[in-house]
Order: structure tokens, then C-alpha cells, then sequence
């Protein structure tokens, strides 16, 4: 019995291994093209397990989310780092801009992800807060060299973000590119100008946006379980 079990165990670990990685790669994939509400039976399908298996290696949609994201979600933080740690603060923030630009264009899913609340990822909940407490910071430096416009507001960064998604996403099949014409359009956009935005919206109001976006999925989600 012993014998056995020594054999197996080694085995089967490697099993639900290779199922873990083949669920990590086929969600990358689907959440880049369908965003964070991508069809968790789909990711099944194409990982080649069950989904009994992927809800077993992830019981919640979270879960995986913060399981692809938290080394993008980290280059995010650490991108502005470097932009507050550059003695020039509009380059840094000129730069910070257009690596999450190029992070967003490669996952359409990334902005909703910032904003998810997934306790069972402390780690990863963590990052998100630091980079909630670092953002407006580095807005405020750029503004104070006066070359950022000064109604420009940290929540603006969300909507820009999700305007690159939107560009992807229609543009993805006849031009993969474009998106990166949109992003230089908007970072010159952003230098002082006269002329006053609309305002902006709240942080409550984009949390709210994306909790809904969430419970819609949830719910499409559960449907396609009870089917």
C-alpha cells in the first residue's frame, strides 16, 4: 500500500500541475479577448480540463483572475515607481502612461482586474493598494511642472485605459496597432490647455461600474453552471 501510494503520489501532484499551468495559459488568452467576464467554460475548453477541474485548481473567478494578473498587476506598481523616481516628473509620468497603456492593449480585462477585491490573494489585494495610494501622487508631481493639465484627475487614468480596451477590441483583427495612435493622441491631449474638461467621475462611481459589470458575469456565469 505504502509502495503505492509513493508511486502515485509524485504522479499525480504532476497532474494537477500541468492542469494548473494549462488553465493559467488558456485564461490569459481568453480574459486578453473577452475581458474579465470571459466565459469560464470556454477557458475549460481550451485548457483541455473539465470544469470541474478548473473550479477545483480555482474555486472563484478571482481567484484565477489574481492568478494571471499579479506579475502584470506588479509591472503596473513598478511602473510607477520608476515614474516618481525619474527627476524629470512629466517624462515619468509621460512614461508611466504609456507602459500601462502597452499593459492594458496586451489583457483587456487589466483595468477591471485593479479594481477587484479578491481577499483570498492578499498579495495581490496589496499591490492594488499601493497602487490606489501611489497614483495620485504621481499625478500631482506632473501637475506641479505645470506641463500636466490641471484639471486632469487620477480617475482619469481608468477611463483612459478602458478607451485603449475599447480600441483593441474593435480594431484587434484589421489593425492590432491603431491602439497605440490613440494612446499618443491622449498623452498629448493631456498637457495644459485652456479649454475645461467635463468632469470627471468619482471613484465611487467607476468602482460601482465595474461591481456591476462583475455581477452581470456572476450571474451568466451561474447560468451556464445550473445548464
Amino acid at each position: 500500500m505504502s509502495i503505492k501510494q509513493s508511486e502515485t503520489a509524485p504522479a499525480l501532484r504532476a497532474d494537477a500541475e500541468r492542469n494548473r499551468e494549462a488553465i493559467l495559459v488558456a485564461a490569459r488568452q481568453v480574459f486578453a479577448e473577452d475581458g474579465s467576464s470571459a466565459s469560464m467554460n470556454e477557458i475549460a475548453r481550451r485548457s483541455g480540463v473539465s470544469i470541474a477541474t478548473l473550479f477545483r485548481r480555482f474555486p472563484t473567478r478571482g481567484q484565477l483572475l489574481a492568478a494571471v494578473f499579479t506579475e502584470k498587476v506588479a509591472a503596473y506598481v513598478n511602473a510607477i515607481d520608476s515614474a516618481l523616481d525619474d527627476p524629470d516628473a512629466w517624462r515619468g509620468f509621460r512614461s508611466y502612461l504609456e507602459t500601462a497603456f502597452e499593459i492594458q492593449a496586451e489583457n483587456c480585462a487589466f483595468t477591471d482586474v485593479l479594481t477587484m477585491s479578491v481577499p483570498e490573494a492578499p498579495e495581490f489585494m496589496a499591490e492594488q493598494r499601493r497602487a490606489s495610494r501611489l497614483l495620485p501622487q504621481l499625478v500631482e508631481r506632473a501637475q506641479a511642472t505645470g506641463r500636466l493639465r490641471p484639471d486632469f484627475v487620477h480617475q482619469d487614468v481608468a477611463l483612459l485605459l478602458l478607451a485603449i480596451a475599447g480600441v483593441v477590441n474593435a480594431t484587434r483583427k484589421s489593425a492590432p496597432e491603431a491602439w497605440r495612435r490613440v494612446a499618443a493622441l491622449s498623452i498629448e491631449a493631456l498637457q495644459s490647455q485652456r479649454e475645461q474638461l467635463p468632469a470627471a467621475p468619482s471613484t465611487q462611481q467607476l468602482y460601482r461600474t465595474f461591481a456591476l459589470e462583475r455581477i452581470q458575469s456572476r450571474k451568466t456565469e451561474s447560468h451556464s453552471k445550473s445548464r
